[in-house]
């Protein structure tokens, strides 16, 4: 703008615009057209998915890897499946079966945001361009760019995995079902304004004899590891 106005033969100082495009809440030129990855995380969020390996270790001594997605806007999580040897066929399969349940579920996602781990085959991102899904990486040695897996990935060893005796990989199976469950259908997540991916927020309560006669019911999953709290019926 400074330049075209100079062009026109009008003098006027930078400070003078940037002081203009401030008052206006326009940002320079550059930082205007360009797009944030927190931009597109944003913009895209109802289109993104992301996913990831976890390890964990049985007490038979065996090492579990665990392959999980997660939905961007509804936080949704799916447990792909738990395998001691995460080969390519593995992992194809595990793939396929997401696209079906995307599928079924009406999920319209367009990108898949993953890491560089050697354990994703190179067909994997094949199999999810022919769904429409185009796979993004992250940086090298760059967690945040996939933030939400992560958090998610924090979520699961702090209330789960660091917190249970997992026998071996039946037991991880069952116990990953368990959480899975409780987290999309019980746990309160402030992202959501307190919902969970698969519950809204009831209404308050407004009747102050309510509030003080409360029967509240207590579930416990996984022998009281996780616990979820209902009005009883």
């Amino acid at each position: 703008m400074h330049g075209e106005l100079t062009t026109l033969g009008i003098k006027v100082a930078a400070s003078t615009v940037w002081e203009i495009l401030k008052q206006e809440g326009l940002d320079p030129a550059p930082e205007r057209a360009s797009t944030t990855w927190a931009d597109f995380l944003r913009s895209q969020a109802d289109a993104l998915l992301a996913c990831d390996f976890i390890e964990a270790v049985t007490l038979d001594g065996h090492r579990q890897y665990i392959l999980a997605v997660i939905e961007h806007a509804s936080r949704r999580v799916r447990v792909l499946g738990v395998t001691a040897h995460p080969n390519a066929c593995w992992v194809i399969q595990a793939i396929k079966n997401l696209v079906m349940d995307l599928e079924d579920g009406g999920c319209r996602a367009r990108y898949l945001i993953r890491d560089r781990d050697g354990k994703f085959p190179a067909v994997m991102d094949e199999i999810l361009a022919e769904a429409g899904i185009q796979t993004v990486l992250t940086g090298i040695r760059m967690p945040r760019m996939n933030s939400i897996m992560e958090r998610w990935v924090q979520s699961c060893r702090r209330e789960l995995l660091d917190r249970c005796l997992l026998w071996n990989e039946r037991h991880l199976r069952h116990a990953l079902g368990e959480y899975e469950q409780f987290y999309n259908q019980h746990r309160a997540h402030q992202a959501l304004a307190q919902a969970a991916p698969l519950r809204t927020v009831p209404d308050p309560i407004t009747d102050p004899e309510r509030i003080i006669d409360l029967n509240i019911h207590r579930r416990d999953r996984l022998g009281g590891a996780l616990h979820e709290y209902s009005h009883a019926a």
